[in-house]
């Protein structure tokens, strides 16, 4: 909750640019957009992007570069296209023909969408929103659409728009690996909570009535300056006369937030309670009241960023060390199992269950004749969650930064589905254990490739044995709802290949030795 200041809630009345229904709820519905006015849209926001310190739209620049650079090479190619091309008008072409949104333009238009998401800035968010009409407009099954658009919408604070739009995502997905099933369920608790709260603002204080037909920037305000004066008891119900006009006008849910904070930190000063620099008590609703409300702003906020815990506990799992890890594979034969199409079509799998511990990585995919059936450890990148609900006995989570990695581990990890888990210790092995600086190593390494690395530096297996690993030139093979995601580009997979063919012992079309 933020400490207490003379900050006044966007106004969301008649004169607001909000529709007169008010709020966020016309963004609900994917409006039709042609391909050809994103375009001109993507290419002018653009040029609006000049040379700054701002790193995130520096990155959004670089991808509407790319996606505009595509387009102008699949224009200019365009008589020479193939028979279904990537980017064609249907029919004749002419002045009122619709260009059709093709493979090869829908990834470098997914990623400008996300770039334009991760700025969190209002001219971005529209831009994004934008871009997620014009892909649900010719691809009405499109999952990255679906989850850009509701990612966007909950960044907009339009939350029930963002909860239908997750829903139409799940709804094309077996496998949630993004943990949307849980974010629906967090957002829902959050607004139960947030009603709940202004619900008992509202009883506790009947005056506010008065004041939830007015304007909101006029009761906040005249609310201040009374709080200012002195006069707690009739600045209350204006500032909560405020909060309730806001709610009523579906103000987006980050607006609300600040206001009600703002609020309690100002109904604590009055209060005199501990921590908000009060010298002594002035409200007469007490402080048993104040705790209700800041509790349950403090449930509602939390709720919408992790969604509920079942088993705050994980299911009793056991956190293990790198030196309790390295004695558990002591000994052992280890083969580490590429996602790859190499093992996919492979009939490997009786070969794989015969060593000691399997590893694999991310959202593997399991065909029992071609992948083997048994998975001991699972390594994986923090980001996503796929195949965290599949039992494994370790499970080594991998992540750059501390903070984020916490933070996923709270929000994805499935209790009883693990024995032990990674600490921090086998966070992020090549940088904090091998301490290969980017100086050396610029790239980020993969999950594979720490694992490896890992493996490689405890050096106390005496069989290590990489099955399938062709750096993706045979493709991928993993989850449905995981092949459509791109093989990043963050990722040196050419550097990672020499580092291996160094150390290689032997080298088959499906084994690499390493021991």
């Amino acid at each position: 909750m933020t400490k207490a200041r003379t900050r006044w809630p966007r106004q969301r009345d008649a004169e607001d640019a909000a529709p007169p229904e008010g709020g966020t709820s016309h963004l609900a519905t994917v409006r039709p957009q042609d391909l050809e006015t994103c375009l001109r849209a993507c290419a002018a926001h653009s040029g609006k992007l000049v040379a700054g310190l701002d790193r995130r739209r520096a990155a959004l620049a670089e991808a509407l570069r790319s996606l505009l650079a595509t387009h102008a090479t699949m224009e200019q190619s365009a008589p020479a296209a193939s028979p279904v091309p990537l980017l064609r008008r249907p029919g004749k072409s002419g002045p009122g023909s619709a260009l059709v949104l093709g493979d090869a333009l829908l990834n470098p238009l997914l990623a400008v969408g996300n770039k334009a998401l991760d700025c969190g800035y209002e001219d971005e968010l529209k831009l994004a929103i934008l871009i997620t009409d014009t892909v649900l407009t010719q691809r009405k099954r499109s999952r990255a659409g679906w989850r850009l658009r509701a990612r966007t919408l909950e960044a907009m604070g339009a939350e029930a728009a963002a909860v239908d739009a997750y829903e139409h995502y799940l709804a094309l997905t077996e496998d949630d690996g993004f943990g949307v099933a849980a974010k629906i369920a967090g957002l829902r608790v959050g607004a139960e909570r947030q009603n709940e709260l202004l619900r008992k603002l509202e009883r506790d204080c009947p005056e506010a009535a008065a004041f939830a037909g007015r304007s909101v920037t006029a009761s906040w305000a005249e609310g201040l300056a009374l709080r200012e004066r002195g006069d707690w008891q009739a600045a209350r119900p204006r500032l909560i006369g405020a909060l309730m006009a806001q709610a009523r006008s579906g103000a987006p849910v980050p607006e609300i937030q600040e206001a009600a904070s703002q609020y309690l930190a100002l109904a604590m000063e009055a209060g005199g309670m501990a921590g908000s620099g009060a010298a002594g008590p002035a409200d007469p609703t007490g402080p048993a009241l104040l705790t209700d409300l800041v509790a349950l702003y403090a449930e509602q906020r939390r709720a919408r960023m992790r969604g509920p815990i079942g088993d705050p506990t994980f299911g009793d799992v056991e956190w293990t060390t790198l030196g309790e890890f390295r004695n558990r594979i002591a000994g052992k034969s280890i083969c580490l199992i590429a996602n790859s199409q190499r093992v996919g079509t492979s009939s490997m799998g009786a070969e794989i269950d015969a060593y000691d511990l399997v590893v694999r990585f991310n959202s593997y995919r399991i065909d029992p004749s071609a992948t083997g059936r048994r998975t001991d450890i699972h390594a994986t990148i923090h980001k996503h969650g796929f195949n965290w609900d599949q039992k494994v006995h370790t499970r080594l989570v991998f992540g750059g930064l501390s903070g984020d990695w916490k933070y996923s581990l709270r929000n994805r990890l499935v209790p009883g589905a693990q024995q032990y888990l990674g600490d921090e210790s086998l966070r992020w092995p090549l940088r904090d254990i091998g301490k290969v600086g980017a100086d050396v190593w610029p790239a980020i390494p993969t999950s594979g490739f720490n694992m490896l690395w890992l493996l490689d530096h405890l050096d106390v297996s005496p069989q290590l044995d990489l099955i399938g690993f062709d750096f993706y030139e045979s493709g991928a093979y993993r989850l449905p709802a995981a092949m459509k995601m791109p093989i990043t580009s963050v990722h040196e997979y050419t550097s990672e290949k020499a580092w291996v063919m160094e150390r290689a012992q032997s080298v088959t079309d499906m084994r690499i030795r390493l021991r």
